[in-house]
């Protein structure tokens, strides 16, 4: 491989335009020589096929993808993407189940390649300096609220109501990334209740209720049907005041009402996001973090369904 490692961006949705085209161009170790969608609306210049055994039988030379698409079919894409022993980055999920995701990080091993499971909210300003401040404090309640207009953030993305579309645990599962990361201590679920509109097959909203290993409770409010101002916080109450992570992780106030930053450089997150990329693939490595992942799937097991009146875009 050269020193550059040149990548094939599949799945040309809006994250796709939005942020990894941006991150891509501004990061010296990629070079964008490919995408790949089943429609148009690639990058100019930049060679474009319909999927990724077109570009397989190409003659682009790759050695990396980056996969965009809805998580109902990414592991059939990764999995290809792995056989032709390519380092793949899976934007978040990294996949519709965990079965599917440690079949994946299997077959990454054996290729000898990297596989990148990512969460771009890690990477949001304030996050880095919460888990420091927290990790040497006694926490004894944290609250986590993301609720925001599914209208306003999701329009027309039929593949998020889908059965293993996730629904609001899309948006709520950034919040869980932030909240494994930051937190001193593990956390399990208790109890959990899920809302269905009848008309759909993945919940607008959830209650979810979690305890850390030394019993400390964890809250989850999940709503997509939020209108006027936009809530992502995390409030975590400790013995030596409260700590608030807001807008989606990017402002932190702690208690003392100082808003401290990641040194200038070294935050944004899909820069981040692919500087971590570069690192792993240049020192052979993967990064597989499944605990997001995991409580998602918790709750869909552990919580109760309960339906409500038919959603409408």
């Amino acid at each position: 491989m050269t020193d550059t490692i040149r990548l094939a961006l599949v799945g040309m949705g809006k994250i796709a335009h939005d942020q990894h085209v941006p991150a891509i161009a501004g990061n010296p170790a990629f070079e964008l020589v490919a995408t790949v969608s089943r429609s148009p609306g690639g990058v100019e210049g930049v060679p474009h096929f319909h999927d990724i055994n077109e570009l397989a039988k190409s003659d682009v030379t790759v050695d990396a993808v980056a996969l965009c698409t809805p998580p109902q079919v990414r592991h059939a894409i990764a999995a290809a993407a792995l056989a032709n022993n390519w380092h793949v980055f899976l934007e978040k999920p990294p996949g519709a189940t965990l079965a599917e995701v440690a079949v994946l990080e299997d077959l990454a091993a054996k290729a000898g390649v990297t596989l990148f499971a990512s969460w771009h909210s890690r990477y949001a300003l304030g996050v880095e300096p919460a888990r420091q401040w927290l990790s040497s404090r006694k926490v004894t309640s944290a609250a986590i609220t993301w609720r925001e207009d599914v209208r306003q953030w999701h329009p027309g993305q039929a593949w998020i109501w889908e059965a293993g579309g996730f629904g609001v645990f899309d948006p709520g599962i950034n919040a869980l990334s932030i909240a494994t990361h930051i937190m001193p201590q593990p956390f399990f679920i208790e109890r959990a209740t899920l809302d269905f509109p009848a008309n759909r097959d993945a919940p607008i909203a959830a209650d979810v209720a979690f305890r850390t290993t030394d019993g400390t409770p964890v809250t989850l409010d999940l709503d997509w049907r939020q209108e006027g101002h936009q809530s992502w916080d995390i409030v975590v109450e400790t013995t030596d005041g409260t700590l608030k992570l807001a807008e989606g992780g990017a402002v932190l106030t702690l208690p003392d009402g100082s808003t401290p930053h990641l040194e200038e450089g070294l935050h944004g997150e899909y820069p981040g996001l692919y500087a971590r990329f570069a690192e792993l693939v240049q020192g052979g490595r993967s990064d597989v973090d499944i605990a997001p992942l995991r409580h998602v799937a918790d709750a869909f097991m552990r919580g109760k369904r309960r339906q409500v009146e038919d959603f409408v875009e």
